[in-house]
């Protein structure tokens, strides 16, 4: 079955461009909505798979929204769509509940890949704004990770999925997401976008 998708955001034509675009990548738009208000509705209405988010909206920010829809329907994921890739946003959508953030120059396939991941119950970061971040990292800090924790968290950051982590480093999915679990407790986070915050925050992870 083909993943549900809400779009939400201000502009008509940008809705249009996205639904067109998704569409044709076999992603199913469900609904769209022009503002927060009509995209808690709607999702109450139409039972979307994934929900993709603009920041900026006229009656609530993006932020604010996701925040609300975490509180009443935890299990739906939500894709912050934006223009924004400063770590501040970042970290409030994240904190929001949100379980992507994508900025508006990624392609058509890098967001159908990340409403993929989501859907499938995984975290993600666009390529593009994982570099964003890795060049924001600060340098030095504790390696409190081993070195192949490392290299699964910097190809996490790289935008790489759990199977492409084990591809990578010729292991196995579970060892991967035995990796994770470790990476998890020892960085004090919940999942893999909060890992890669923590991982850049620290030092750990950087740009090759």
């Amino acid at each position: 079955m083909a993943t549900r998708v809400l779009l939400v955001d201000d502009h008509a034509l940008v809705r249009d461009g996205l639904r067109r675009s998704l569409e044709a990548h076999k992603i199913h738009v469900v609904g769209e909505a022009g503002d927060g208000a009509a995209a808690l509705r709607l999702v109450a209405e139409l039972d979307p798979d994934v929900v993709l988010m603009d920041v900026s909206l006229p009656d609530m920010d993006g932020v604010a929204v996701t925040k609300q829809l975490a509180g009443a329907h935890p299990e739906l994921p939500v894709v912050m769509l934006t223009m924004y890739g400063d770590q501040a946003t970042i970290g409030e959508a994240i904190a929001a509940g949100a379980a992507a953030y994508v900025v508006k120059d990624c392609t058509t396939a890098e967001i159908v890949a990340v409403i993929d991941e989501v859907a499938a119950g995984e975290t993600a970061l666009s390529p593009a704004l994982a570099q964003t971040m890795l060049r924001a990292a600060r340098r030095g800090g504790e390696a409190i990770l081993s070195a192949r924790e490392r290299e699964v968290l910097q190809l996490i950051a790289e935008g790489s999925s759990t199977t492409e982590v084990a591809a990578r480093l010729y292991i196995t999915p579970k060892t991967t997401k035995n990796h994770l679990a470790s990476i998890y407790q020892k960085l004090e986070a919940t999942d893999r976008t909060q890992a890669v915050l923590q991982g850049l925050r620290k030092g750990i992870i950087r740009l090759r």
